[in-house]
């Protein structure tokens, strides 16, 4: 069977996560750096953007966002276990983390990177774009691609104004990981999920590879740095035995600080979306910026924008949320108000769906 191509960098945020997805899934796969020349004859002629990873499959098919690649391999390959836990209350704290991952942890990430790694970012974007070059011409290469990535940071909330609140709890968040990763091997229990992958991405490419960053992780969490090299390398756990239906009382910590800084950035978007919506029509595409809210964290509040996909990782959470039957509804209930999201379970915005690598109205 011919291989899947993934074509990224170890740079990338989510490439990390869908390598790690990939070499976990057991599928052949090679890995092709992604070069100017990738993005001018692969990427931008098929996804319309320059972005990674982006996964071109046995049949030719080009597969762009870690969710879509990973919810077609598992489709295609039909491979047990499945990344998802078995049971539907766990399916739906698998997600709510992968909101947490994908779509929360970056601003860390960003900030970590662009206010310690500066420097270092521009050499790896350097040699990522013009491996022919010498180290100094990288370095000028690097410093102009990577622009627009350090412009993100007020797109995210990232200012002086939050450093503090960002770093505040980065490193709280690292001391309640590691309490769980004390008593678990992995973040449901006992084997790897989508969950490890959702997490896996910012911790590894930004937090743990970044030279000032891994510093801090390796000295104040080993634990966590453990688990990112083990998630890394492929490491399986134990699949023979099935997730019990319970969430353990060590996450919910991480699921409080979800939904303490998270939900309400989350909440204002829906607002925004929804007034967007109102004007629009079925299958118009939907910005990746719908204006500005305000997010707080650890008592830092700041403008930043109401970004579109956080809505799209958080329907796949309330989609399962659901499907659910009365009696596992009422525990995730149960939950959510011990975590302090209550407010998912009546949050309903108008649906979205995903074409030709966009968001759409549905």
């Amino acid at each position: 069977m011919t291989a899947y191509t993934l074509f990224g960098a170890e740079v990338s945020y989510y490439t990390g996560k869908a390598r790690a997805y990939l070499r976990w899934r057991g599928v052949q796969f090679t890995e092709q750096l992604a070069t100017q020349e990738v993005y001018r004859d692969i990427i931008l002629p098929n996804v319309g953007w320059p972005v990674i990873p982006v996964v071109k499959t046995p049949d030719g098919q080009i597969i762009q966002d870690t969710g879509d690649i990973i919810s077609h391999i598992e489709a295609t390959e039909g491979r047990e276990p499945s990344v998802w836990p078995e049971t539907p209350l766990l399916r739906f704290v698998s997600e709510l983390l992968h909101l947490y991952g994908d779509e929360w942890l970056v601003i860390p990430a960003m900030h970590y990177r662009w206010s310690y790694n500066e420097d270092w970012a521009y050499a790896e974007f350097g040699a990522l774009s013009a491996p022919q070059l010498s180290p100094e011409e990288q370095y000028e290469v690097g410093k102009k691609n990577g622009a627009r990535f350090k412009g993100a940071l007020p797109v995210l909330g990232v200012n002086e104004t939050t450093i503090p609140g960002i770093e505040k709890s980065y490193e709280a968040f690292l001391d309640e990981f590691s309490a769980h990763l004390d008593t678990h091997p992995f973040i449901l229990g006992h084997r790897t999920t989508l969950a490890d992958f959702a997490l896996f991405g910012p911790l590894y490419a930004h937090l743990y590879r970044d030279p000032k960053s891994g510093e801090l992780m390796k000295r104040v969490a080993p634990r966590v740095a453990d688990w990112v090299e083990r998630v890394e390398g492929g490491e399986r756990g134990d699949e023979t035995v099935p997730h019990e239906d319970t969430v353990h009382d060590t996450l919910i910590p991480i699921l409080k600080r979800q939904m303490r800084e998270q939900l309400p950035a989350l909440l204002a978007t829906t607002i925004q979306f929804r007034e967007w919506a109102a004007k629009a029509e079925i299958g118009q595409r939907v910005p990746r910026g719908l204006g500005e809210i305000m997010i707080e964290i650890e008592g830092c509040r700041t403008k930043a924008a109401a970004r579109s996909f956080p809505l799209w990782r958080l329907q796949g959470a309330l989609d399962v949320y659901h499907g659910m039957d009365e009696e596992t509804r009422a525990r995730a209930d149960s939950l959510l108000e011990a975590i302090g999201g209550a407010d998912l379970s009546t949050l309903d915005y108008p649906r979205l769906k995903r074409e030709n690598s966009q968001l759409v109205l549905a």
